[in-house]
Order: C-alpha cells, then structure tokens, then sequence
C-alpha cells in the first residue's frame, strides 16, 4: 500500500493512525504471517475495493481487508529466514542441512532485543520445515547450537535463547554455571555436557580436572540424590577421572550402590540409557558364576529401552541355547511380560535373533499375548490403550504366524480367550477375530447369533423390572467385575498359572460375570418400557389379563401377561414370552390354544379377556 492510499483508510477510520506504519509494510512482493491463514506473499492491493490480496500456502489469492488484518498479520523484511527460503532457496537448504546453528542465530537476529523462546524458534521453523522435520531437525540443532559461542542457552526451560553482545565459549559458560548452582541434577547435567565435548576439545580437560574434587565431594555427601540419581552421578564421575586417568575406586563406588537397591530390575529401567550397559557390566563383573541367570531376569522385567539393551547384551556374552531354553520356559509357565512379547513379536523376522526366537511364535505365544492384555487391562486405570493389543491388531500378519502350527480346538480356545479378553475395543476384537475366522472358519460358530432374542426385535418390559435389570448390570460393572479383576491380578502373582488354582476359579468367574454382563447389555439395548395402559379388550395382547379353562380338567384359571422380564408364578403373573402367552397373543374369546409342556401337550379354552390396569 502507498502512501495516498493509507492516508485515505485513516481519514474513513481514524483509529487507524495508530497501525499506518503497519499499513505501510502491507507492499506487494513481501512475505507475512498471518494469524490464521499462516505463511503468504502480498500479491497486490485493490484500491478500487479496498483489498489485499495474499497468497498464502492453502488458500492462493486470498482477499482481505487491510483495517482488519493489520493486527492479525506480521509482514517479514526480505531478509527474514522464511522470505529467504523463497528467494534464496539453495542457500538456506545448505543452512538447514549444514549450518543449524547460522540458521537458529539468523531466527534469532530478526525477534525483538534478539531474543527469543523456544516456541517463537519452533514457530518459524515449523513454517520452514514442516512440523514432523521441524521437530526432528530441532532436536537434533540444539547441539549444534550449545557450541555456538555466538548464541546464550536457556539456564531454565522457561528461559529463552539469545543472541551474545560478545561471543562466549560455551564450555567456559557450562564450567562458570556448574559453580553457580546448588541443585544437584543441574550439575550433573553440566558435568555430562562438558563429558560430551571432551573428545573434540582438549581444553575441557582443565575445566574438568578444575571440577572434580568439587563433584566428588558433592556426591558423597549431598541429600538431593536418591539412589538411583546417585548411581548415576557415580558412573559421571569415573568418566571423568577416567578422562583425567585417574583412579576410579572411589566412594561412593558404583557396585555398592547397586548392592543396596531393593529392586535391581527397577533401578536398570530407571537409569539413563548409557548407563544402563553399565550396570550389566557390573552385574557381570560382580557375579562371574551367575550373572547370565541374574541378566535374564532382569530381562524378564525389563521395559522400555532397557528390554533391548539387556537382551542384545545376554546375545552378544551368554550361549544362545540357555537363553532359548528360558525363554521357553517362561513361555510354558505363562507369566511373560507386555515389554518382552513386545520384542518377541517385533523381532520375530529377526536373523540375528531367529535362533531364539523360531520356535516361539507358535499359538502358545498367542496366548501369552492374550494373558499379558488381559492383565495390563487390569492394572490400566481408565480407558487408556495397550500397546500390545495395539501390535497385535495393527501387524497384519501376526495372526496368521502364530496360528500357524495351531489345530481347530487349539484355535476355538484361542478364539474364546480373545472374546473374554478386556484389552481391546469391540471393533479391533471383532477385527483380530475375523483374521482367526479366515485361517479357521468352524470359529465363527461363537459369533453366530443364537440367542433367545432376534437382532432388531424389541423387549416390551415394565418400568419396575427395567429397573431391575438396569441395577443388576450396574452392580456388575461397578463391583462384581472390578473385585473379579483385582481377584485375577491377585492370583496372578502367585505363579505358575498352569497350577494356579485360583486363578483358574477367577478367570471363570470372569467368563460368567463377562458373559451376563453382555446378556444385560443386549437386553437393556433392546428394551421399550410400557405401562401396558394400550393393552387391547378385543384380543390378547401385552398387558392382557385372560380367563382360561383347562381343556381335560375344566380347572378356571386367571393370567396377567406382562412385560418379558414380569414373570411371577405366585401372582399368576406370565412374561408375554412364555409359551403359553405366546399361543395367546392375537386371540378372541373362545378361542382354543395347544401348548406343549415338558413333552405334554395342553389345551386352554380362552374365556374372557381385560386389562391389567383396569383391574
């Protein structure tokens, strides 16, 4: 916009005296952001119709009104980062892939006093990049950007980064901060920095040598650490006295430490990934005739980065047939965790680990699958997914490789299991079934539709016994299934569940609760409550009071047919239903129905009918 025509939008709209220097930057050929619409070029301004037009990324030759966009919209000079990636496109390419700490440094040239937080730097690159790079390229820079001396760091999250008055060396800065505080896991964080440059500049060595009595002292004697963090800080401190070739039998001494844990398994899936090889080569050095029964176990309870590391470490030391003979034993026994599944099932197309791996995938292991759900279902507060329910249904070919060697009964058991199972939602079990049903087509005959009630049919029922059955159902969910759960998970931890007696006895509570429990569902799903006030008087209907007469005997008999779940033998009560209410719906008076009872056939004659609510 010129000049003439920002004077002309202010004196229509005088409060836009204010933003004329904004209105003034609104040229065509430069590069905005704006609020909503994100990155664009100013195309051209439409004096006639008083509008902007912008080329924005998703919306090309977009229209807007300047009064309303000048506070919504940032126009970028042409040397911003992002209007260069359009004019200068190879060289800010060349900046991204080679020089991440130019392009953070020129980011930061252009926010105001230079400065500028995490998200604002996110921000534009996201814009640059993409949000998936971005974020993966970010990672990555920030290291590129701790040894730039030009560029200050955030102490705290909170904090921004900038751009330095003077350059400072970055490792002068990590050494003059690790004085400056007391908390104890910044300095460690400090000292592991300084760590981590070492090898590429010979001159942290002194700024090393200058902290480690300090560090070493802090160590043993400070109260911010418990003892996994003081684990931790102990293995910092040897690599530094190793990088000095000092000794390292020093105290607090890393096997000590390990010696007091209560839980060996989780201090090894607590430690920091580096040092978790660490503790295993502890483990190994400390106890040379047991160490690989000591690695499996820990492998037996391990989860997140520590499953792999634990097992490619056993690969690597340990004969491959013991680990093997372990693994099939725990298989057996049935009490192998989500994590270790988790890495049976990835790697099972593994060359490296085929040898151990092979013979596991076989319907046993499907089961143990099927258990280990079930079981993290259990311990799961809430609605929140299992990822191993989630591997099974997403690896589309898992099921055809574990049901592989399984026979038809094998397959219904597994099939039934899957049913019972509580880790999954209804549309994956459905889906997982169907993949059992394609190998095993007789499964599908516990699916098939067989009850008393027809899909689509409505239950007509009183208000009272709905009522009823809608307290049973919750009941159910809110009690009975969850002290059923806590009854397996207690049972459970008491071992082999091939000789688990309880936990048998639970599991088949859980099949009788599981299975009345959908029962309910069904039924409530198909319930209409009626008040039976439109009971007909010329035929028989729901809601009905008939007069009969048995046809050997002559015997006077009065019913009530109510709703389905109403039946009450003491108060001639007949749920509509029953066989007899069935003959009789749609009758008149005088009619003659034949029923069939326990394999004797009964006829009534229908004398008279009237409604149970005109009684």
């Amino acid at each position: 916009m010129n000049e003439e025509a920002v004077q002309a939008l202010i004196e229509n709209n005088p409060k836009l005296k204010r933003d004329k220097e904004k209105l003034l930057a609104l040229k065509p050929g430069f590069f905005c952001i704006h609020r909503s619409w994100g990155f664009g070029k100013i195309q051209s301004y439409e004096e006639a119709d008083n509008r902007i037009i912008i080329d924005f990324e998703d919306k090309p030759g977009h229209s807007m009104d300047p009064a309303f966009c000048v506070n919504t919209m940032e126009v970028l000079p042409q040397d911003h980062i992002l209007s260069r990636s359009k004019t200068e496109e190879e060289e800010i390419k060349t900046m991204v892939s080679k020089k991440p700490a130019d392009l953070i440094f020129e980011i930061l040239e252009k926010l105001p006093k230079q400065t500028g937080s995490t998200q604002e730097i996110e921000r534009v690159l996201k814009i640059l990049l993409g949000e998936v790079k971005a974020k993966k390229w970010w990672t990555a820079a920030k290291k590129h950007v701790a040894q730039d001396s030009r560029i200050g760091m955030p102490v705290r999250r909170t904090d921004p980064y900038f751009i330095r008055e003077e350059p400072v060396n970055r490792e002068d800065e990590v050494f003059d901060a690790y004085f400056k505080t007391n908390a104890a896991g910044r300095k460690l964080r400090l000292v592991e920095e300084l760590i981590s440059v070492c090898e590429t500049n010979d001159a942290v060595k002194v700024h090393l040598s200058e902290l480690i009595e300090d560090f070493s002292k802090f160590i043993a004697e400070t109260h911010q650490l418990d003892l996994l963090e003081r684990l931790h800080a102990a293995w910092v401190r040897d690599d530094v006295l190793t990088i000095l070739d000092r000794e390292t039998n020093v105290a607090p001494i890393p096997d000590e430490l390990v010696a007091q844990a209560p839980a060996l398994d989780e201090l090894a899936n607590e430690l920091p990934g580096p040092y978790q090889t660490k503790l295993l080569e502890l483990v190994e050095r400390t106890h040379p005739e047991a160490w690989t029964k000591i690695i499996l176990d820990l492998f037996k309870n391990s989860r997140g980065k520590f499953t792999t590391e634990s097992i490619n470490y056993l690969y690597s030391r340990s004969p491959v047939d013991e680990i093997k003979k372990t693994l099939e034993r725990w298989l057996v026994e049935q009490n192998l965790k989500s994590p270790v599944l988790t890495w049976i099932i990835k790697n099972r197309n593994s060359r490296k680990f085929s040898k151990i791996i092979h013979d596991l995938i076989n319907p046993r292991l499907f089961l143990a699958v099927l258990y280990a759900i079930d079981y993290e279902a259990l311990q799961t507060a809430g609605t929140r997914r299992v990822p191993l329910a989630d591997l099974l249904s997403d690896d589309q070919e898992l099921i055809g490789d574990l049901m592989a060697e399984a026979d038809p009964e094998t397959a219904r058991d597994l099939a039934n299991s899957l049913l019972m199972n509580q880790g999954f939602e209804d549309l994956t079990k459905k889906s997982i079934l169907a993949r059992v049903i394609k190998i095993f087509p007789a499964v599908q005959s516990l699916v098939d539709t067989s009850g008393e009630t027809k899909e689509g049919d409505n239950l007509f029922v009183s208000q009272a016994s709905f009522d009823g059955r809608k307290n049973e159902y919750d009941e159910l969910v809110k009690k009975k299934i969850p002290e059923n759960k806590k009854a397996i998970a207690e049972a459970r931890e008491h071992g082999d569940l091939k000789e688990n007696s309880e936990y048998k006895m639970a599991r088949q509570d859980q099949a009788t609760l599981m299975a009345r429990k959908g029962h309910l569902e069904k039924d409530l799903a198909l319930a209409q409550i009626t008040d039976f006030t439109e009971a007909p008087t010329e035929v028989v209907g729901i809601g009905s009071t008939v007069d009969l007469e048995h046809g050997s005997t002559g015997e006077a008999t009065t019913y009530h047919l109510l709703g389905a779940w109403d039946s009450d033998p003491d108060e001639n009560i007949l749920s509509y239903k029953t066989p007899l209410a069935q003959k009789l719906l749609g009758e008149e008076a005088g009619a003659v129905v034949e029923v069939e009872v326990a394999g004797n056939s009964q006829t009534w004659k229908l004398k008279s009918i009237s409604r149970y609510v005109d009684r």
